[in-house]
């Protein structure tokens, strides 16, 4: 990318903004609403088969002797879970029994009861295409030789610290790999922690709490949602990806200060993702950090998608847009995605990764991270950064670009509807109408492909989809089985549904997007 254009502006900044969000034909939405409402009536009918004792009931129920206490089972909020996810429940946690690499092996299972309970066969469906692993680089793998030096650490260190590195746990390494992946990010330091959820819900209100403002893009996950609720600050939500509707926000909160008092808040803080692991999209990070320096804002950045996957040399969304680190004030990334690890960090300036690691629960009660995954880690980053003395590195992050751009143009041609901006290796596909779904997870895994399928409530109820993620590790033959077997799928469900045309010879891949600094 080149660097002439300064940070957040011209083409280099402005050709990874345009987003595909097409909207379906009207007949597909109201197909996808009459679904629901058949399954929906079909459910209520069921449960009265169940009241009057027709049907055997398999929900959890309260004991007779506790008949007089409050409910701890609410009935009806699990109407939805009872009638409708129970049904097509085989199309989830399906058990793995291989390296989950871009294949894997699946374990057949079956239900004699309609989902409620499995029983395995005892036959195991090998070599399926695995689309749903979030190893953007490929990194989880067994190959002995790369996976050396984590074994050398389990030698020296065992498996667990079993202490808190307050305590006694902590490690050479965690200051290693800490001083790694501020080196990593361009910041002044990083802290490291065990769980990658936790990274948000317990770090969020450790910096904020009760008079300050939390402004949230609406498709933020769930971990960044329950920081928030946690930390006891007032929370909006803004349009996601909408600056008109962010500045609306952010010039209420300055002229009207807190409600009732109207006494100015403590902080304002820009909640955002890198890339937003449900559509697709990227976040607009130029525009956003424009606006967060003309209210006197702070910005928290969650790259759990976008570090290592997206960027010329992996460094996440700052490097895709050419903004400088330390115009984002709080930046957050897991080590569960590119890195084929767990955990997760925060970095920024050396006085709030200070802070946190007295005021975090997540770093004063949390076990120390595992020194195998510590190494794991760290071996991972040096390959991206070309520090373990090969090239490696940035032939899986071309591969993941290339891969990326040519699965969504193909898609696109065939005639699918997807979500989400090009440079994105997240790639819902909308499958809309419920009975769709089932059938399309179900009839891709019989051609041994393994996808994710996502409806109503973790998306809006008219756009379920399949969310594929697309790795380095895939080979081109791979891609295009998987493209072979969803051009016929969509063919024999209809699930070709947009009106666009795209041309045949789409740019796969622009070079200039991996030219380093001289």
């Amino acid at each position: 990318m080149a660097t002439k254009n300064g940070p957040g502006t011209g083409v280099a900044s402005r050709k990874h903004t345009q987003e595909s969000f097409e909207q379906a034909p009207m007949y597909v939405a109201v197909m996808t609403y009459l679904g629901f409402g058949i399954v929906t009536l079909f459910g209520y009918f069921r449960d009265f088969l169940r009241a009057v004792g027709l049907e055997k009931c398999h929900l959890a129920q309260e004991r007779e002797e506790q008949k007089d206490f409050v409910p701890l089972y609410q009935d009806f909020e699990n109407f939805y879970t009872r009638n409708l996810y129970m049904r097509v429940r085989d199309n989830w946690n399906r058990p793995v029994c291989s390296l989950p690499g871009p294949v894997f092996d699946l374990m057949e299972r079956v239900s004699d009861d309609y989902n409620w309970t499995f029983r395995f066969t005892g036959r195991t469906l090998h070599n399926v295409i695995n689309m749903g692993s979030y190893n953007y680089l490929g990194f989880a793998e067994n190959n002995a030789d790369f996976l050396q030096t984590v074994a050398d650490k389990v030698n020296q260190y065992g498996a667990s610290v079993c202490s808190t590195r307050q305590e006694i746990g902590n490690l050479s390494i965690h200051e290693e790999l800490e001083q790694l992946v501020a080196n990593f990010l361009g910041v002044e330091a990083s802290m490291t922690y065990g769980m990658g959820f936790a990274t948000n819900s317990m770090n969020i209100p450790a910096l904020v709490g009760k008079g300050c403002l939390i402004l949230s893009d609406e498709l933020n996950h769930t971990s960044l949602i329950l920081g928030a609720r946690l930390s006891g600050a007032t929370i909006r939500v803004f349009k996601h990806n909408n600056m008109h509707s962010l500045e609306k926000m952010l010039k209420e909160a300055v002229c009207s200060g807190q409600p009732r008092t109207h006494r100015p808040w403590k902080k304002i803080l820009i909640m955002v993702e890198g890339i937003y692991s449900m559509e697709g999209s990227v976040v607009r990070l130029p525009d956003i950090i424009a606006l967060k320096k003309k209210y006197k804002a702070y910005l928290y950045l969650d790259e759990a998608h976008s570090i290592g996957a997206v960027g010329r040399s992996g460094r996440g969304v700052t490097e895709l847009f050419n903004v400088h680190p330390a115009d984002v004030d709080v930046m957050m990334g897991t080590f569960t995605k590119s890195f084929g690890a767990a955990g997760g960090y925060i970095a920024g300036k050396k006085d709030l990764v200070d802070y946190l690691r007295c005021h975090s629960h997540s770093a004063v009660y949390s076990s120390a991270m595992s020194p195998p995954v510590t190494e794991q880690i760290i071996r991972a980053m040096k390959c991206i950064m070309g520090k373990d003395g090969s090239t490696e590195g940035i032939r899986r992050i071309r591969q993941l670009a290339e891969n990326t751009r040519y699965f969504r143009a193909r898609l696109k041609e065939m005639g699918f509807i997807i979500y989400g901006n090009d440079d994105s290796p997240v790639v819902p596909v909308l499958l809309y109408m419920p009975g769709k779904v089932v059938a399309f997870a179900r009839e891709m895994l019989e051609r041994k492909i393994g996808v994710v399928v996502v409806g109503f409530p973790a998306t809006p109820i008219t756009e379920a989809r399949a969310r594929f993620c697309v790795s380095a590790a895939h080979t081109r033959d791979m891609l295009n089985q998987v493209l072979h077997h969803m051009n016929e799928v969509g063919d024999a469900l209809c699930l070709k549904f947009s009106r666009r045309k795209y041309s045949s010879r789409p740019d796969l891949c622009d070079e200039a997007d991996f030219e380093l600094d001289s």
